[in-house]
């Protein structure tokens, strides 16, 4: 049984089905997304549909992103700003146009369904984005940390200090491993998985001329779409 970690989608259902299939996806593997299936490129509606039925097939567990929160308030009617259109929510907007209540109703359904996190029995966390409490995530106070922190990413790039040294940042030793999504590793220049510090980041910027990727946690294998722009040639994805 292997367990793979699913980075950030952004809508974009061709690459999910294409990267799924190269990672050749067995009965008894566990699949754990680690969130933002929405907002980017021009198939959200399609992707929620498509994971509302996978889960129903494959072991799963589907984490919340940030994105997915923001397309939630959006299909309640709630007013959205300016700076979630232009961040990839515009798309989003366009698709849903010709949606039915019936669907969208499913979609809301799936988009509160989703959880904040995931400790398993080993002690490795999954996570959309981090955490801000020194305890961990049992003392968060503040929910949206868990899909909108980008701080336990900066601090295991940041950190240099060995993980005996006494001043070595508390939340980077009370977990066995760390798996997110969220801030993609294409701002680092590359558009493949990175790890720090026992933090392993798997949003290789499929919103924006990244691609999605899989990994085996086990073995560290991953497999990858194909860079998710060229498979949307006539959309911007997030690249405004």
């Amino acid at each position: 049984m292997r367990t793979l970690v699913i980075g950030d989608i952004h809508g974009a259902l061709h690459a999910l089905t294409q990267v799924l299939e190269r990672a050749n996806i067995q009965p008894d593997d566990f699949l754990i997304f680690l969130g933002d299936y929405a907002d980017g490129w021009s198939q959200t509606p399609e992707v929620l549909d498509f994971l509302i039925d996978y889960q129903q097939k494959h072991r799963c567990l589907l984490l919340r992103g940030n994105h997915d929160a923001l397309c939630y308030d959006f299909l309640l009617g709630k007013p959205m700003d300016t700076l979630w259109r232009l961040h990839g929510g515009k798309a989003t907007e366009l698709a849903y146009q010709h949606v039915t209540t019936e669907r969208r109703t499913a979609h809301l359904n799936f988009l509160d369904s989703l959880q904040n996190y995931h400790l398993d029995s080993q002690n490795r966390l999954f996570v959309h984005a981090g955490f801000s409490n020194l305890r961990g995530i049992a003392y968060e106070h503040f929910e949206e940390m868990f899909y909108w922190d980008r701080t336990l990413w900066e601090l295991a790039q940041s950190t240099t200090l060995s993980p005996t040294n006494p001043l070595y940042p508390k939340r980077l030793s009370l977990y066995q491993h760390i798996y997110i999504g969220h801030t993609p590793t294409t701002r680092l220049g590359t558009d493949k998985p990175l790890s720090f510090n026992g933090v392993t980041n798997v949003d290789t910027g499929a919103a924006f001329k990244g691609r999605i990727t899989i990994m085996d946690i086990d073995t560290a294998t991953y497999w990858q779409s194909d860079p998710v722009f060229t498979l949307y040639p006539n959309e911007q994805g997030r690249n405004q």
